[in-house]
């Protein structure tokens, strides 16, 4: 399976699993940015159930911009932020001290464009998860793409109707099962079982 996927901030585990049972992946990297989609945002299981964390952007003056081009908004200290949310949320769970120093760098330092984090991200998870990660990217966008399956929809999870069987969460016993969160989700209460768990799901 040859896949074209969005790059996204700290993909869902569907992004994940995609990649997990694809052969090759290519990255879109000619789409035009919109907002309320995973570009810039992620979901968490917080003490008190789903939490968005969203990176903010400096908006365009046109009405179509290239994802690529997309700048951050590093006057709001969101690292600050959403680091503490991740520690609320996953502090107690079996593997955040594992992976900890692992993705710290995302918080630390700055990038000038959410294209530039966005595949730093990439890096640093698949090495958590000891994924073997080859990928080209596109240099042109095509509506139809007969040699990919087209898995860019992904990148809005209004789209995205996967669901995955239930692995233990820290807050479950509160909220129940939340289906399909940031990928992180899945490492810091799976470690090293994640990547056989996102071999085994079903893509729809």
């Amino acid at each position: 399976m040859n896949s074209l996927l969005l790059p996204t901030y700290f993909p869902s585990i569907s992004h994940f699993a995609v990649m997990a049972q694809s052969e090759n992946i290519t990255f879109e990297m000619e789409d035009n940015f919109q907002k309320q989609t995973n570009r810039n945002r992620t979901y968490i299981y917080s003490p008190n159930g789903i939490q968005l964390l969203n990176i903010p952007v400096k908006h365009a003056k046109s009405a179509h911009q290239k994802t690529k081009d997309v700048k951050i908004e590093n006057e709001f200290d969101w690292q600050k932020q959403h680091f503490k949310s991740l520690e609320a949320a996953y502090r107690s769970s079996p593997f955040f001290e594992f992976f900890e120093d692992d993705i710290l760098p995302v918080f630390e330092k700055q990038h000038t464009f959410l294209m530039d984090l966005n595949m730093e991200v990439f890096d640093i998870v698949t090495k958590c998860l000891r994924m073997k990660l080859e990928f080209e990217k596109t240099t042109e966008y095509f509506h139809e793409t007969p040699d990919f399956r087209d898995f860019r929809y992904l990148v809005n999870g209004k789209k995205d109707a996967n669901s995955f069987e239930k692995y233990t969460q820290v807050f479950d016993d509160k909220h129940g099962f939340i289906n399909n969160l940031s990928i992180l989700d899945l490492l810091f209460n799976e470690g090293k079982f994640a990547m056989d768990y996102l071999k085994n799901q079903t893509i729809i």
